[in-house]
């Protein structure tokens, strides 16, 4: 399939669906993940991850799930999109709590309560993963911190992990629910690989999708990759794929300069390298020599 025959690879390393196996612990998805691991151990209520987009939010919001033991039931709301009757009914679905024919908002809280109650007699604690909660609606948060008000005389009924992009602070400032604002106990902003980390990261998807050939990126595929990227790891996942595609059908093995521009070109959420850099008249050479004191942070 494409290039995995040519490079000896198993599958894909650089595709941008969230896959645990692929996790690189970053210094930011390190500190990320032990705040999330600290809090719902601790029983704290809500807690906030934030980052902006193509950072690893769903990433890391699936690699808290599968580390977490058979103690723990997870319920995870992708679509952020809802109502707050449909909100309590995909938590029920996603918790297995039966529900009657016909249901209201009173009903679905009573079955609700009855659940949890049952999950926290059998030593269970429940905790609920919304994403993109920067795109709910203000009555659904609403509706999540009345049913965060359920507990018992020792701990709460279920925690709440909210992952959001950055604007989601704006939303929790809304007069209405700045009670929920209040109940963050931990809060945590997901940043960018640096320079090196993005290196290492390259390498670690490779080395997972059964690479065991030499050196994949030349210091100057590197240094234009970050460049263009700002390590946001989305990014470079896009730059890497397209990069090797170009390298495949030249029958090359190694990504060099020319790959790392071509797929910059191919990419609308990264603006051409020329316009930015302003070197629409320069040649590739005389591009190389600018470019070649920067490239000292890669050494061989």
């Amino acid at each position: 399939m494409m290039y995995l025959n040519h490079f000896g690879l198993k599958e894909l390393p650089f595709s941008i669906t969230p896959d645990t196996s692929f996790y690189f612990a970053s210094r930011s998805y390190q500190e990320g993940l032990n705040t999330l691991l600290f809090a719902i151990l601790s029983g704290e209520g809500f807690i906030k991850i934030t980052g902006e987009v193509g950072t690893g939010k769903t990433l890391l919001c699936r690699k808290l799930m599968s580390s977490l033991d058979s103690s723990f039931r997870v319920a995870y709301v992708p679509n952020p999109y809802l109502e707050p009757q449909s909100l309590l009914m995909v938590l029920a679905q996603e918790l297995s709590i039966a529900l009657p024919t016909e249901v209201t908002q009173h009903v679905l809280l009573n079955a609700l309560t009855h659940g949890l109650l049952d999950f926290a007699r059998n030593g269970i604690k429940v905790v609920v993963c919304l994403d993109e909660v920067q795109a709910m609606p203000i009555e659904t948060l609403e509706a999540l911190r009345l049913l965060s008000n359920l507990e018992t005389e020792k701990c709460k009924l279920l925690q709440v992990v909210i992952f959001g992009q950055p604007e989601l602070e704006d939303k929790l400032n809304h007069p209405s629910i700045r009670q929920l604002k209040q109940r963050i106990t931990f809060e945590y902003q997901l940043g960018r690989l640096t320079r090196d980390e993005m290196q290492y990261y390259l390498n670690h998807r490779l080395v997972i999708a059964g690479y065991q050939g030499s050196r994949m990126f030349s210091n100057v595929a590197l240094y234009l990759m970050y460049s263009k990227s700002k390590g946001v790891p989305r990014l470079v996942n896009i730059l890497a794929h397209k990069a090797l595609l170009a390298v495949y059908g030249k029958g090359k093995h190694q990504v060099g300069l020319r790959e790392i521009l071509a797929a910059v070109s191919d990419t609308k959420s990264i603006e051409s390298i020329w316009k930015k850099m302003h070197l629409h008249s320069l040649s590739l050479t005389v591009f190389i020599s600018v470019l070649g004191s920067a490239l000292l942070v890669y050494p061989h």
